[in-house]
């Protein structure tokens, strides 16, 4: 069976990433970084209000913009090439996801509104690092309790989705990031375009926003996963984009090292590693679209995407030279993501193991 991208997909991506190209210069990547923010409030309103990415791989009916999986993995893709600042995974990927899942047509179509227009940013709280979804919220009556490490721009955001377990099963419930019982402590990360924050609740009012069963806390995990696979994606590409670029201009005896056999091969080896991670991380976006079990998809286009990333972020710096192991070199800003991507949302083994277990195998 053949997949290809349809006329107004490829229009699309050419949308965002001009979009990209306009908002994101790596001068201005670099000035972010150095914010407490992190990102330009003006260019994510644009981003909401102009081009109606945020909530786009929700359901019509649901209140999103009626896309899918496809979509979103564009996006996805694009950022991770260009690395904008935005907080587009916190809010679009995770919070909108979990808003979706909202049984209440009313409360549901209020809270994706809010964050697909940009008037407010949500956040799932989950520690990232172990790729489990749940929060470690204790739930008291109409309060939340406790404390969750590495939320992904829980910093910023105006709304702090969490998924809680109760007696019955899982729950969930949003909270105000500015409740006077919130107490955000900012976390220094590898990757200063992606921001991350301690989110300790002390008995905070949280609104119950209904039950979740085990396939819904699922959906919004893989979902998640297969959005950050195909940023990876993005990312690896952009790095070989880069090493194929300097080697053209890089001369030594007399010829550009991009002429040597030895380089030739090894920059064919990444090709095919990206063009391989590439597969799995559109295959698992077409499952999510088609219905069909995402889990080891999802966790297969993860781990190898890890893989890649990382090991093009240092063959790329190796074919910079000496010059590429300076802070001055941009690829160093691509390292950075494709070393805390590694851990993000699970590790290569974590992966693994799951995607076996998902299998049966």
């Amino acid at each position: 069976m053949e997949f290809a991208f349809t006329e107004e997909q490829d229009q699309f991506r050419d949308i965002v990433a001009r979009f990209c190209r306009d908002k994101a210069p790596t001068s201005q990547i670099r000035k972010l970084i150095e914010t407490d923010q992190g990102y330009d409030p003006n260019v994510w309103r644009q981003l909401c209000q102009d081009i109606g990415a945020t909530g786009i791989h929700i359901a019509e009916d649901k209140g999103g913009v009626g896309f899918g999986a496809v979509e979103l993995g564009i996006v996805m893709e694009e950022f991770g090439r260009s690395l904008i600042p935005l907080p587009y995974f916190a809010c679009a990927v995770l919070a909108c996801t979990a808003a979706a899942e909202i049984e209440d047509a009313g409360t549901r179509e209020k809270l994706l509104s809010q964050m697909m227009s940009g008037e407010k940013i949500g956040t799932l709280a989950l520690d990232s690092r172990h790729g489990d979804p749940v929060s470690p919220y204790i739930a008291e009556k109409d309060s939340l309790t406790g404390t969750c490490d590495l939320v992904v721009n829980g910093d910023s955001a105006d709304l702090i989705f969490a998924i809680v377990t109760e007696a019955q099963g899982n729950a969930l419930f949003v909270v105000e990031g500015n409740a006077a019982s919130v107490t955000i402590t900012p976390r220094r990360a590898m990757d200063g375009t992606r921001k991350l924050a301690q989110v300790t609740l002390d008995n905070t009012p949280a609104e119950r926003l209904g039950s979740l069963d085990a396939a819904q806390v699922k959906r919004i995990y893989d979902t998640a996963v297969v959005a950050l696979a195909n940023e990876m994606v993005g990312g690896a590409q952009a790095l070989l984009d880069a090493a194929v670029e300097y080697t053209k201009l890089r001369f030594q005896f007399g010829r550009a090292i991009g002429s040597f056999q030895a380089i030739k091969h090894r920059l064919a080896d990444l090709l095919v590693d990206v063009e391989l991670a590439r597969a799995g991380a559109y295959q698992a976006a077409q499952a999510l679209v088609a219905g069909e079990e995402v889990s080891s998809n999802a966790s297969l286009a993860k781990f190898v995407a890890n893989e890649t990333y990382l090991h093009t972020a240092l063959e790329t710096i190796q074919f910079h030279g000496g010059i590429g192991f300076t802070w001055e070199n941009d690829t160093h800003l691509w390292f950075r993501r494709a070393k805390s991507s590694e851990v993000f949302m699970g590790s290569t083994s974590f992966h693994r193991e799951r995607m076996l277990r998902e299998m049966q195998v």
